[in-house]
């Protein structure tokens, strides 16, 4: 038998001892670019779907825009719509419980000032003393303090918070205005609520309930709920003032610049929007 030559084959030599005996074939090439693409694709067409998502959204807000915002407050079926009301829309998101709280409030004080000229109306019905007068307190208060409280100490802090949506088109001093209106005005209001001895207030509750009678007994609980509502709105309102006061001071403005804002712009800030 011939002896077989060992170096007879020279496939061993023509191999790279130090190649990666894992590197890839084409084969597999193939399979990785395949995959690659794949993904690519994958990505292409969800950036995409985002950029029509945003161009759907950016030509409704510009066809809001051109068709103007309409008047939605009052809301129905009150006959007029006298100015336009929507937190979700126009209050940034931070602050959009803050805002609903002070609305939800200032709807309490709307009730209770109906409740109370109810409660009036039952005084009348049991002839107590002072019956009248009591009754058109009521009445004059259900007018000027549930339409001037909503002019004057919720609308300013409203369009003070909206403006911070829009603070690129207004300046801080815009927001000082607002906020400074609402801190008189709703400061002012506080110290009323503390005074509820008018129309079905404290002293014409206890008169009711000591004189007996079904007409004073049904005016006096009337007038009990009447004055839970004045608790209610009252010490809402006094967290909230606080609250709103602690942020105005920690934010920088002062009355200093709404006095600014007021002598450059004049009443015209208050009712300018955006």
């Amino acid at each position: 038998m011939a002896n077989a030559n060992p170096f007879a084959s020279t496939h061993s030599l023509n191999e790279d001892p130090f190649a990666d005996p894992g590197e890839s074939t084409p084969k597999f090439d193939s399979f990785i670019a395949s995959s690659t693409r794949s993904a690519s694709a994958a990505e292409l067409s969800q950036r995409e779907r985002e950029l029509s998502a945003r161009e759907a959204a950016l030509a409704q807000r510009e066809q809001k825009l051109r068709e103007g915002k309409r008047n939605n407050w009052p809301p129905k079926p009150f006959p007029y719509q006298l100015i336009y009301h929507d937190i979700d829309e126009e209050i940034p998101e931070a602050s959009r419980p803050l805002i609903k709280r002070l609305y939800q409030l200032w709807l309490v004080l709307g009730a209770t000032l109906v409740v109370n000229m109810i409660a009036c109306i039952f005084f009348v019905l049991s002839n107590q003393e002072d019956a009248g007068k009591d009754l058109g307190t009521s009445i004059s208060y259900l007018f000027f303090i549930g339409i001037l409280s909503f002019l004057l100490w919720y609308r300013p802090i409203y369009n003070g918070y909206m403006k911070v949506a829009a603070m690129s088109v207004t300046s801080a001093t815009d927001v000082s205005l607002f906020k400074d209106l609402y801190f008189f005005f709703c400061g002012f209001h506080l110290l009323f609520s503390v005074y509820i001895t008018g129309g079905a207030g404290l002293i014409a509750t206890i008169r009711s309930f000591t004189k007996g009678g079904v007409m004073a007994i049904i005016a006096g609980i009337i007038s009990t709920i009447a004055l839970a509502g004045w608790v209610i709105q009252g010490f809402g309102n006094a967290l909230y003032y606080r609250q709103i006061w602690t942020h105005h001071n920690t934010e920088g403005h002062s009355f200093t610049k709404a006095k600014t804002e007021l002598a450059t712009h004049g009443a015209k800030a208050y009712f300018t929007r955006g």
